[in-house]
């Protein structure tokens, strides 16, 4: 007994600060959706038409991308623009016979009388980072734009973004991504509905607040002066081009993000490949925020700009608190058991209730303007996007404790498929490497852990966090599920 309380105090202090950390972030969500809402109904005034072709370089960073890269170089091949104006860069660290499929797309586009440089590099020194800067130091155009080697570009890109930079402020002009193989699954299905929420609402609510957004990676176009002046590419992240987006805006150029313009790209169709992604994205956010966080808080920004941004930067810390919270819930049953006079601090939880219809609105409002049928979009994918959020929390949790914590690891891309019609299968792909990990055993036992959890509630007679544990059973026990089946099935075949 002695020892009981304060391993007591200790589990009801985290447990708390976990919920209020959640419950703060949701209220963030939900500034951004009003801001967002707002922003939707004013009118935005067209750009100027150019009246002047500036010389673009598109620059296209290629790694081990033989099962779409043709893809990719046939739609910049149709881009609507001079031949004469544009620059085209294959920044390609490939090993495997991707180069040799590049150089014969080449050959085939030669016709074309198209610009096309491939860059070749023997040492995938920096990464993409790397690539990225090997190429700018080379290039030739006033306005660089992007692209990963799993998007599909319109042709009229050019035309439609390289106006907004009639403004002298302007650094960067980032579109949406849309999603080629949206249906091909439930799981794609998910992701495009979580990306929708961060390509409508966060893009658009910090952009209409007046805070610092970021660069997505891909599908955007930088000034190429805004790049040298916020001091280049830079491998020391795995998030190199939010770590750039915040050094540029930190230098007082302006970003521009453009909802109505939807460059697709192809989604991951196996955990794992999704797995990698977030893992990716999550700890780079990490480590930018380690970076830059203390730069931003001391810079002459506003306030709120200084408060989004924060937000912003420790957005993936939602998955440490989410798991936090998550884990020591199952040990608060048995407080609230042995305690009942801390009851109240059950029902005072009840106001992060306000987080969880937060978020919800959240969802809705992006849900709306993305599908024909939202009422029965939204009822059918966000309960299950929720739960599989939250059987993703060991995994990408960890991540961002690794990116806090300075914990270097080598950047890996996310493999692509070439999967667009449900006909399509992905398996036979090389660079798909599926094995049973430590952490999905892990993630199996939280499953089971908090199946003792929503046991624990009916027989305490306590059902207060039995939809909680649902949902956190359900969640692990959908990620290992999703999980095990590549490996299954690449073993039975």
């Amino acid at each position: 007994m002695p020892n009981f309380l304060p391993m007591m105090w200790i589990v009801v202090s985290l447990y708390i600060a976990a919920l209020l950390f959640l419950f703060l972030f949701s209220l963030g969500q939900l500034q951004l959706t009003l801001q967002y809402v707002k922003a939707r109904k004013a009118d935005d005034a067209p750009p100027p038409k150019l009246t002047k072709l500036p010389v673009v370089t598109v620059q296209l960073p290629i790694f081990n991308e033989k099962y779409v890269v043709e893809r990719l170089l046939d739609a910049v091949a149709q881009f609507n623009y001079p031949s004469d104006k544009l620059e085209i860069q294959i920044l390609d660290d490939s090993t495997d016979e991707t180069t040799e499929i590049i150089e014969k797309k080449i050959e085939q586009l030669r016709p074309l009388r198209l610009n096309i440089k491939l860059i070749h590099r023997q040492v995938r020194e920096g990464f993409k980072a790397g690539a990225l800067q090997n190429g700018f130091a080379s290039a030739q155009g006033e306005y660089i734009a992007i692209f990963d080697a799993d998007f599909v570009p319109p042709p009229d890109f050019l035309q439609r973004t390289l106006p907004y930079f009639a403004d002298a402020s302007v650094g960067v002009v980032q579109t949406r991504w849309a999603h080629l193989n949206e249906d091909y699954s439930l799981l794609t299905q998910l992701q495009a509905f979580g990306l929708n929420a961060h390509f409508s609402i966060e893009q658009n609510g910090r952009s209409a607040a007046g805070s610092f957004i970021n660069f997505n990676g891909t599908c955007g176009v930088w000034r190429k002066a805004t790049i040298a002046d916020a001091g280049g590419w830079s491998p020391d992240t795995l998030t190199e081009d939010l770590d750039l987006s915040y050094r540029a805006q930190l230098r007082g150029w302006n970003f521009r993000y453009l909802e109505g313009l939807g460059t697709p790209g192809e989604l991951p169709v196996i955990m794992p490949a999704v797995k990698s992604q977030q893992y990716r994205w999550n700890k780079g956010a990490a480590e930018t925020a380690r970076k830059l966080l203390g730069r931003v808080l001391a810079s002459q920004a506003s306030f709120r700009t200084k408060v989004h941004a924060t937000l912003h930067l420790l957005n993936s810390a939602v998955f440490v608190g989410l798991l936090v919270a998550a884990a020591l819930s199952v040990p608060m049953l048995y407080v609230k058991y042995r305690q009942p006079g801390l009851a109240w601090l059950f029902y005072a939880g009840n106001v992060f209730l306000v987080g969880f219809f937060s978020i919800t609105i959240f969802y809705w409002v992006a849900t709306t303007r993305f599908y024909e049928k939202p009422g029965r979009t939204f009822w059918r994918l966000y309960p299950r996007f929720l739960i599989v959020s939250m059987g993703l929390s060991l995994h990408n949790g960890l991540a961002v404790l690794e990116g806090w914590f300075g914990r270097k690891t080598p950047f890996i891309r996310t493999p692509k498929f070439s999967v667009v019609k449900r006909s399509d299968r992905w398996r036979g792909n090389e660079y798909v490497k599926v094995t049973l990990s430590m952490q999905t055993i892990f993630e199996a036992l939280l499953c089971l852990y908090f199946c003792a959890g929503v046991a624990l509630g009916i027989y305490l007679h306590d059902s207060g966090l039995l939809l909680f544990h649902v949902m956190l059973a359900l969640g692990f026990g959908s990620v290992v599920y999703y999980s095990i089946m590549p490996v299954w099935n690449a073993r039975w075949r």
